[in-house]
């Protein structure tokens, strides 16, 4: 089955309405229907979603939906996921962004953006994850006006921890989520 991309592309068939982030090492982009495969190879590896959820890789129909998704937050909200690539190679390494997903979590989340990041585990320890989140913040306070948002993360997942203390994220509450404990933090005002 094949699909065709709205109106309004870049070249490749990236959305306009999606900026385009670049760091030094990192291109952040809109995606297209061609990066469903990667995205379906990202949530069904075992490694990359041991932390995120129930810890247990996406078949394709529930990535088909968390694709989608994605693509109606920006075309809803105005932000969303990003792909995220090398430069010098073009390999796609994850994904990364801001969500608003009505958790139904205790205590509550702040009525803020919500960040996230999921790295496939090829690129884990080259410091991407800090260098592409840093950059979804930036602009993240230029879109917000505001530069709170939040972030729920497993308590042993040390490495995105980490990057969250990094980025300035400091914990402000334990809960659990969907029958796992997880760590919720916040940064800025």
């Amino acid at each position: 089955m094949r699909y065709r991309e709205g109106p309004a592309e870049r070249a490749g068939g990236i959305p306009a309405h999606v900026p385009v982030l670049e760091t030094e090492r990192l291109r952040l982009r809109g995606q297209t229907m061609a990066d469903f495969p990667a995205c379906e190879a990202l949530w069904g590896d075992p490694e990359t979603v041991r932390f995120i959820g129930n810890g247990t890789p996406s078949g394709r129909e529930e990535t088909w939906a968390k694709f989608l998704r994605n693509a109606g937050h920006w075309a809803m909200l105005g932000f969303g996921y990003w792909m995220v690539e090398e430069k010098a190679t073009g390999a796609f390494i994850g994904l990364i962004g801001f969500s608003d997903l009505h958790r139904e979590i205790e205590p509550p989340l702040p009525d803020a953006p919500e960040a996230g990041w999921v790295l496939s585990p090829k690129a884990h320890g080259k410091g991407y994850a800090t260098e592409a989140v840093r950059a979804a913040l930036a602009w993240g306070e230029t879109r917000f006006g505001n530069p709170r948002s939040v972030c729920l993360i497993a308590p042993d997942n040390v490495a995105s921890l980490r990057v969250a203390e990094k980025c300035g994220y400091a914990e402000f509450a334990r809960a659990t989520y969907k029958e796992r404990p997880v760590v919720l933090l916040a940064r800025g005002t």
